[in-house]
C-alpha cells in the first residue's frame, strides 16, 4: 500500500521515508545523488535551443545557405520553429507538460510548418523590397520551402534522441516516444558542432565533417541504449524476476553512465548503470506505489492538474497524506529523480472526499 499519514500531510524527507521501510535510500547508492541534480538542470532547461541553433548554423555552413537568400535565417528560425509551444508555460507547469512536445511537434506539424514559414519569410522579402532595403539575391520559394522542410525536420528528431520524448502522431495519437539516446544537454554535441562552426570559416568541409561525426556520436549513444537495456533485462530475468518495462536514460557529461528505472510487477527499481564499473548497474527499490488504491485514484481523475502531469509522466510514483477534508497526493516520474515532495518531476494535487 501507499505511505499514508494519517490525519496530516506527509512531512517524512525521501531518506526518511527510505529508513522507514529499511531500504537502501537511491542517494546513497553510487552516483544517484548526483543524477538528482542533473536530473533537474534538465528540466529546468525544458528546451535546448542552443543545440538546435548550432545545428541550424552548422547546416547552413555546409553550403545550404547559398540555395537562396535569407536562406541561413530560414535554417536557424526552422530549428526552433516547434517550440512555439513554449508559450503554454503561461497557462501553468502542468499544462506545458500535457500540452507540449505534441500539437508543434508531430507529423502535422512536420508538414504545415514549413509552409508557415516560407510565407512568413516571402512576406518579409516582399516587405523589405517595397520599402526599397533589398541589397542582396532574390528569395526562391522552392528552396525557401526545402530548407525550411529540412530545418523543421532536425527538431523532433533532436527532441526524440532524449529520455522527455516525442509524441511523433500528434494530433492523431497523443501516445508518447523516447529514444533515450543522448541528455537533453549534450556537451559532446556542443563541442562537435563548434568545432564544425569554427573550421567552417574557410569552407564547407568542416561543417559536414561535424554532422558526420555527430550522427557517429548519436549512433554510438544509441546502441548504448540498446546494449545496455538487454544487459539489465536479460540479468534480471536470469535472477528469476518478471521484467515489465525498463528505461535506461543518459545523463550529461557521462557517455559510459545511465540512469535505470524497472517496472516489475511489485512496482520500480532505480538505480545506475556504468559500463566502466563491475557490477555494470546496481538497483534499489522504491518504496513508493506505482498505483493508487481504488478510490483515491477516482478522485484524482476528476482533478485536470493531476491528469494533464500523469498524462507526461512515463514511470508515475504516488505518495497519499490523509487529511481531514481529503488527500493531498504527491505524484512524481521515477524517470527524474525518486522525491516526490520537493523534485521538478512532481507535483501535488489537493483531493476532496466525496460527500454522499
Amino acid at each position: 500500500m501507499l505511505p499514508v499519514c494519517s490525519g496530516v500531510a506527509p512531512s517524512h524527507s525521501p531518506g526518511q521515508l527510505w529508513a522507514s521501510s529499511g531500504r537502501k535510500a537511491p542517494s546513497e547508492t553510487p552516483g544517484a545523488f548526483r543524477f538528482a541534480n542533473l536530473a533537474m538542470a534538465e528540466m529546468r532547461g525544458p528546451m535546448d535551443p542552443v543545440t538546435h541553433t548550432m545545428l541550424g548554423a552548422t547546416l547552413a555552413q555546409t553550403g545550404l545557405k547559398r540555395r537562396t537568400a535569407l536562406g541561413a535565417a530560414i535554417l536557424l528560425i526552422g530549428v526552433n520553429l516547434p517550440d512555439i509551444d513554449v508559450l503554454a508555460y503561461f497557462w501553468g507547469g502542468e499544462t506545458a507538460l500535457w500540452f507540449r512536445r505534441g500539437l508543434t511537434h508531430g507529423v502535422l506539424a512536420l508538414v504545415v510548418l514549413p509552409f508557415i514559414l516560407t510565407g512568413l519569410i516571402l512576406l518579409w522579402d516582399r516587405s523589405v523590397h517595397r520599402r526599397g532595403r533589398a541589397r542582396r539575391g532574390p528569395v526562391v520559394p522552392g528552396q525557401v520551402l526545402l530548407l525550411a522542410a529540412i530545418a523543421v525536420a532536425t527538431h523532433p528528431l533532436l527532441d526524440f534522441f532524449n529520455s522527455y520524448g516525442m509524441r511523433w502522431l500528434a494530433p492523431f495519437s497523443w501516445t508518447w516516444f523516447y529514444g533515450d539516446t543522448l541528455f537533453i544537454i549534450d556537451p559532446w554535441v556542443w563541442m562537435i558542432l563548434a568545432a564544425g562552426l569554427w573550421l567552417g570559416r574557410k569552407d564547407v568541409k568542416g561543417p559536414k565533417l561535424a554532422l558526420v561525426v555527430a550522427s557517429a556520436y548519436v549512433a554510438i549513444m544509441a546502441a548504448s541504449n540498446i546494449a545496455a537495456r538487454s544487459v539489465v533485462r536479460r540479468t534480471l530475468e536470469t535472477e528469476g524476476a518478471t521484467v515489465e518495462r525498463i528505461m535506461t536514460a543518459p545523463l550529461a557529461a557521462t557517455p559510459f553512465e545511465r540512469w535505470v528505472v524497472v517496472q516489475d510487477t511489485s512496482g520500480y527499481q532505480v538505480g545506475m548503470f556504468n559500463w566502466l564499473a563491475r557490477p555494470v548497474f546496481e538497483l534499489t527499490n522504491l518504496p513508493y506505489d506505482h498505483e493508487l488504491p481504488g478510490h483515491v485514484a477516482d478522485l484524482a481523475a476528476r482533478e485536470r492538474k493531476a491528469g494533464r502531469f500523469l498524462s507526461w509522466t512515463r514511470f508515475p510514483y504516488y505518495v497519499v497524506g490523509e487529511r481531514q477534508q481529503g488527500y493531498e497526493l504527491h505524484i512524481g516520474d521515477a524517470r527524474y529523480g525518486v522525491d516526490p515532495f520537493d523534485s521538478w518531476a512532481s507535483t501535488r494535487v489537493s483531493l476532496k472526499r466525496q460527500t454522499p
